[in-house]
């Protein structure tokens, strides 16, 4: 009773009610974040020669984590070893196999250019060809619309086409132009990929906790880059190989020279829906079909319908679903400017943006309606 009283009669202590920060924290704080906007502006720049390597060198890590983890299974407690076989097979099965490939698309595509200076390969004679083998009517309307000639066509289609395009080819055809520049970068993604494959498990989520954004936000939008990158490069880019594989295929058969340049050039067509492979096989078969070469151009037309336009719908269900959430023109127009913009890179760079923008305006909506006490609809 005596420790109740003394309780009783000493006198309250009231703690400080919650509130705002005071003005020295305050000051404190948006100091610290200034501070790190402008470090990490600065960091940017001083990477900014080998952003595409770390760029790629990142989604490695992020495509092969599962094969490192079923190696670390094998040998407990190794990461090191584990990272290293790790990246023995990505240069075996990527690296090793895309180079190949470049030399002799190189090679293809030098070997037609040769062609094409001293007039072996004459693009006006095919087009006459062609234009002379359509209906009366059609070459009517072909030059009424002002495609009666290679160079009227030239020219309409010039107009046509913005810039934007030989941006888009010129930027996809320029990997390695400079030798030491390429070189370089790719040393130091290969270096930087090892470290992202062993320690990727503990630098991804670090980077989510960091973030100035709810958890469930960050982890929202951290799930949509993952999904995202694996439905770009493990999805469309396999389906991509796959078509162009095929195309080539189709090309050697039926006596296509350069086949396998031609072939490179639909894989990278087939990154574009609503465009797809077929504008490059639908100009091979009508030119087929225009100089009288019937049966390989209905083997083109057959490969490019039944086998070719079918592997996008059998192969990428399989292999990561339609679940990327955006509409197909989205994709196109963020893959041509991401392609315009940061070469190769863009068509990672660019789904991803508009993934990340959509998923970042839906949070804010939700956040929006279920503070007007909104029904928010299920993501």
């Amino acid at each position: 009773m005596t420790d109740m009283r003394e309780a009783a009669e000493r006198p309250q202590v009231s703690e400080p009610a919650p509130g705002p920060f005071p003005p020295s924290r305050r000051l404190e704080q948006g100091g610290l974040i200034v501070f790190l906007v402008l470090i990490t502006v600065a960091l940017g720049l001083v990477v900014s020669t080998f952003l595409n390597a770390l760029l790629w060198s990142a989604l490695a890590a992020l495509l092969f984590q599962s094969l490192f983890h079923r190696l670390l299974r094998r040998w407990p407690g190794k990461r090191n070893r584990a990272a290293a076989v790790t990246l023995l097979i990505i240069t075996v099965a990527v690296v090793i196999p895309a180079l190949i490939v470049a030399t002799l698309v190189v090679d293809q595509a030098t070997g037609v250019y040769a062609q094409i200076r001293s007039g072996n390969i004459s693009f006006a004679a095919y087009f006459e060809q062609m234009h002379d083998a359509l209906p009366r009517r059609l070459q009517q309307m072909l030059d009424s619309a002002g495609f009666g000639s290679f160079e009227r066509a030239q020219a309409s289609i010039a107009a046509a086409v913005s810039s934007s395009a030989s941006t888009l080819a010129s930027r996809a055809f320029s990997i390695g132009a400079d030798a030491a520049a390429f070189l370089l970068a790719f040393g130091v993604a290969f270096y930087v990929t090892f470290f992202l494959v062993r320690d990727g498990e503990f630098v991804g989520p670090a980077v989510v906790r960091a973030l100035p954004l709810r958890p469930d936000v960050a982890r929202r939008l951290s799930d949509k880059f993952v999904s995202v990158v694996r439905a770009t490069i493990k999805g469309s880019g396999v389906v991509a190989l796959v078509q162009g594989a095929l195309g080539a295929i189709t090309f050697w058969l039926v006596g296509m020279p350069a086949a396998l340049l031609w072939g490179v050039l639909m894989a990278i067509a087939a990154l574009l829906p609503a465009v797809g492979p077929a504008i490059i096989w639908t100009p091979v078969a009508l030119y087929l079909f225009a100089i009288g070469s019937v049966v390989p151009a209905i083997v083109v037309v057959a490969s490019g319908v039944a086998v070719i336009g079918l592997a996008d719908n059998l192969l990428r269900p399989i292999l990561v679903g339609r679940d990327t959430g955006l509409p197909d023109w989205l994709v196109l127009v963020t893959t041509l400017g991401g392609i315009s913009l940061l070469g190769l890179s863009g068509i990672v760079v660019g789904p991803l943006v508009a993934a990340l923008f959509l998923t970042g305006w839906q949070v804010l909506t939700e956040q929006r309606l279920a503070a007007e006490g909104q029904p928010v609809a299920s993501h």
